[in-house]
């Protein structure tokens, strides 16, 4: 499988322009590209997705293992000619208090994929060589190559190139500066590209082209097939878990505009344990689909959408029925925003009748190592788990008479009310397949 990471020196140095440019533009040209992201981020895969046509998909040793980034990597790239994966962060920014682990040098590693560096050249001339030496020689990457961003002019970039030429270090290309092509962002990055319609489908075509004129193409790939053969098997759904007997029990999972987070892995288990996955958008729905015997909301941006979400009674009104009568719901972050009673003062389903959610000053995020407080339709009491937050609100309480969970940088954490669970933290499903099969059962019961 050819290869590469999009690598940069720090954020906001251009990787995902250049990552998503690069998918689209060897999508453009007839090459099946395999998006993959480094990292928790569920807002860059949605336009890795647009790029190629098929699902964005994270690679997180934290969150999963070291040993499934590899098989997770060949599946989302079954039947792809390229991988590309864009990095997090730095290069060697990881997880905190955990030195380089799961940073982007890290998955790079076990991938055994050569790195493409994208250097911001805005406001440096030769001083980029400095920068790329100091990258190449820091840890233990492969640099493939370099890729230079925010050029202002054809002295500007002769000035770059030359530099980091002398280095013996390839330029594969150099992107000039576009105001045409920046990608709107708000409190948690980037607006998602689901809520940007076609608008998303433009920017994503410009990128495509602004990377196939500035780019050597058949230069990056070239560097994609210096990475050797992979000796593992592709993660499969089917081999994790095991399929209930019986008839197919419908899952229900939030999705459209306000509901954007999710890990494709994780309705692949729901499947793959025996569910008849299907979608609902909170935002024009009026009922959740027929037959419906469990729910599933993940993350996204409620808030952005709180008077749409209200305005929408009929559905608010049947999910709260649904969780009230027994039925399994599962709901992290944006979900637990929606059960709430309200949300910046507009009402909400109620299934946590006593909570009230609000924008708070600042942004939460990061990796957490949890304890299950009590047992749930997904976990048990006890069970210890490996998440993140990635939110900017807060709920009053943070927690009720039966939390859903504990870690140590906040007392208990989340609400399990019945057969509902639902709290702040997000959960990669490959690494907790057992939490599909629980799912399953309850959603059967």
């Amino acid at each position: 499988m050819p290869r590469l990471v999009i690598a940069a020196p720090a954020s906001g140095s251009g990787k995902t322009t250049v990552a998503t440019g690069l998918m689209a533009a060897f999508a453009a040209r007839g090459t099946a590209v395999s998006p993959h992201k480094v990292g928790p981020d569920y807002i860059d895969p949605g336009y890795h997705a647009l790029a190629t046509g098929r699902p964005g998909r994270n690679l997180d040793p934290w969150l999963t293992s070291e040993e499934l980034v590899v098989p997770l990597l060949l599946h989302g790239a079954a039947g792809a000619r390229l991988a590309v994966v864009e990095g997090v962060m730095g290069l060697y920014d990881g997880a905190a208090e955990q030195g380089g682990f799961a940073s982007t040098a890290h998955v790079a590693g076990l991938l055994d994929a050569p790195v493409v560096l994208v250097v911001d050249a805005a406001a440096a001339g030769r001083s980029v060589a400095a920068t790329v030496h100091g990258f190449r020689t820091y840890g233990d990457i492969r640099l493939g190559g370099v890729i230079l961003n925010r050029i202002g002019s054809d002295g500007h970039e002769r000035m770059c190139r030359e530099a980091v030429e002398e280095l013996g270090v390839p330029v594969l290309g150099a992107l000039r500066r576009r105001d045409d092509v920046a990608k709107p962002s708000r409190h948690l990055g980037l607006v998602p590209a689901a809520e940007r319609g076609a608008e998303a489908v433009a920017t994503v075509e410009r990128l495509g082209a602004l990377v196939a004129e500035s780019c050597d193409l058949d230069a990056v790939m070239a560097v994609a097939r210096t990475a050797p053969d992979l000796r593992e098997e592709p993660w499969d759904p089917r081999g994790q878990v095991a399929a209930a007997g019986g008839p197919p029990p419908r899952i229900a999972v939030a999705g459209g505009p306000a509901f954007t987070f999710g890990y494709a892995e994780n309705e692949e288990l729901l499947a793959a344990a025996g569910a008849e996955v299907v979608r609902f958008d909170p935002l024009r729905d009026e009922r959740l689909p027929e037959g419906t015997r469990g729910v599933v909301i993940g993350g996204g941006f409620p808030e952005m959408y709180a008077p749409d979400l209200s305005a929408n009674a009929p559905l608010r009104r049947d999910v709260a029925a649904f969780a009230n009568a027994g039925g399994a719901v599962y709901a992290e972050c944006a979900g637990l925003l929606y059960l709430a009673r309200e949300l910046d003062g507009q009402p909400m389903c109620g299934v946590l009748d006593e909570v009230t959610a609000t924008m708070a000053p600042r942004l939460t995020l990061g990796y957490r190592s949890a304890v299950a407080v009590s047992d749930s339709v997904v976990a048990r009491a006890g069970e210890r788990v490996r998440g993140h937050e990635f939110h900017r609100t807060v709920t009053d309480p943070a927690h009720g008479g039966t939390a859903a969970w504990q870690w140590t940088t906040a007392g208990p954490e989340g609400f399990v009310r019945g057969r509902c669970v639902a709290s702040y933290l997000h959960l990669h499903w490959a690494g907790e397949p057992a939490f599909a099969e629980r799912m399953i059962l309850e959603a059967a019961a």
